[in-house]
């Protein structure tokens, strides 16, 4: 990250397992990532969790966003099953969700959280970003995630605000 003073490594460039997401919460699923990656490494790790809450589906897909898309990683199939999921319900209230977590081998762990409400749209509009974004349209908008230039995509998403919130706590006066 050129903004900061702070050299980035993947865990995979590490090797390090990625450990199961057995956490009933985006928080517990961040922090798990980050607490295992934190302790084989030996150094401070930043993991996150994110997905898609539909209000209508009573919080599904949720932090089984990734998971509904199938080991293929079929986010268009994934978007059937949401839209197949809303049949006749008229609300198509969403959010997106991310939760980051920052932990430190002893075991500390802050946690930062971003969300950004919009509402489904079908058909899936636009072939940028990943995941959900074609059918996603932020509140006050006019374009889908999937239709947004990257740079305005960022400055409203979900884990753009949980960044935000991260980067004010570690540079603090």
């Amino acid at each position: 990250m050129a903004a900061f003073p702070v050299d980035i490594v993947s865990a995979g460039s590490l090797g390090l397992a990625e450990p199961e997401e057995t956490g009933l919460t985006f928080v517990a699923n961040a922090e798990l990532k980050a607490r295992a990656a934190a302790v084989a490494s030996r150094a401070p790790a930043l993991a996150d969790d994110s997905g898609l809450v539909v209000n209508a589906l009573d919080g599904a897909p949720g932090i089984y966003s990734a998971r509904w898309a199938g080991i293929e990683k079929d986010f268009t199939a994934a978007m059937r099953r949401v839209e197949g999921g809303l049949k006749g319900k008229s609300d198509r209230g969403a959010h997106f969700v991310s939760a980051l977590a920052l932990c430190w081998p002893d075991g500390h762990c802050e946690v930062f959280e971003g969300l950004v409400e919009g509402n489904l749209v079908w058909p899936p509009r636009g072939t940028a970003g990943f995941g959900y974004d074609p059918v996603f349209l932020p509140d006050g908008g006019t374009a889908t995630f999937g239709e947004m230039d990257p740079a305005a995509k960022h400055a409203i998403s979900h884990r753009a605000e949980a960044f935000r919130k991260l980067v004010a706590a570690c540079f603090a006066a």
